[in-house]
């Protein structure tokens, strides 16, 4: 009987359209080009459709290869979901985790706990991938999303991770010429360093006074001759005296310890940015995922005390 589908391709197809090239696919498999490209012949062949278009420099999926790659990724996660419930990998992890983080955070943060995490757990294969905007939450190219602030859909898995309050700042140098705001409405005679980041709306800081039933917020739109979409630019320019800037306690904490940074209006709450590990429903019983959210949420945890 003619398969259409066999086994052996899931795994293969699903390191391919990770790796973005034959060649790089061929690394990682420790394949020849040649022999790269003559599976995925084969498998076109069997499957009657062409599931990627290549060129010398690049390759891109078609709709078919889309649909091929969302099955394989599935199937190939229930394979493993099912070993652990058997008890195979029970007591080690294993297998592949495909970790999202922001650019910065990822940097600064996701990638040395990751370090730890495989030092630990050696069988497991960790992919990170940074981006500056989160991935769709529908998206199922990743396992696991380190993202900034609970998501509204309940139709995924989010775990608090750590707190992180969103801070006001400034540079001791830009307070001492253009003075110290004692308000919110202030901020609007000051030059403020603009980030572009998320679904968050730009240039609009909201800041809340009191607690309960009596606090109020107001929301100030903000001015300033620089804008970025890279947090850690924003804050070497705040470094450098531009300007105020709103930026997480994780990013900015160390250069307050230092004095390097002055709190602004530090009696004001902003929008809280705490972090969570977001995955699918399908993968909680998922043994690698689970140690991995167990383990980052202590690294994080014990990290988040250096800032009490």
């Amino acid at each position: 009987m003619h398969e259409t589908v066999q086994p052996s391709d899931l795994s293969f197809f699903s390191t391919l359209a990770a790796s973005g090239s034959l060649s790089a696919a061929a690394r990682e498999m420790g394949l020849t080009a040649a022999a790269v490209s003559k599976h995925l012949t084969q498998m076109e062949s069997r499957a009657g459709v062409v599931l990627i278009n290549r060129t010398t420099r690049r390759m891109m999926l078609t709709p078919e290869g889309e649909v091929y790659l969302e099955y394989a990724r599935r199937i190939l996660d229930e394979i493993d979901e099912l070993a652990e419930l058997l008890g195979s990998t029970k007591k080690r992890p294993k297998g592949l985790l495909r970790v999202n983080a922001t650019l910065g955070f990822g940097r600064g943060h996701v990638a040395a706990a990751i370090s730890r995490f495989v030092a630990k757990y050696p069988q497991v294969s960790v992919q990170l991938q940074l981006s500056v905007t989160p991935p769709p939450l529908t998206d199922d190219a990743f396992d696991v999303c380190i993202r900034f602030g609970e998501p509204p859909d309940t139709r995924v898995i989010a775990r608090r991770l750590a707190s992180n309050r969103r801070l006001l700042c400034a540079a001791p140098s830009y307070l001492a010429l253009r003075g110290m705001p004692s308000t919110a409405h202030d901020l609007a005679k000051h030059n403020c360093i603009g980030i572009r980041q998320g679904d968050e709306a730009y240039g609009v800081w909201r800041l809340t006074t009191g607690s309960g039933a009596s606090s109020k917020t107001e929301t100030v739109k903000i001015r300033g001759n620089l804008t970025t979409n890279d947090g850690e630019i924003a804050v070497k320019w705040a470094l450098d005296g531009h300007g105020i800037l709103m930026r997480a306690e994780w990013d900015v904490k160390q250069y307050l310890n230092d004095g390097e940074l002055v709190r602004v209006l530090p009696d004001y709450d902003t929008p809280n940015a705490d972090i969570f590990a977001v995955y699918s429903q399908r993968h909680q019983m998922s043994n690698r995922i689970r140690a991995f959210v167990e383990f980052i949420a202590l690294d994080l945890g014990d990290a988040s005390g250096k800032f009490v």
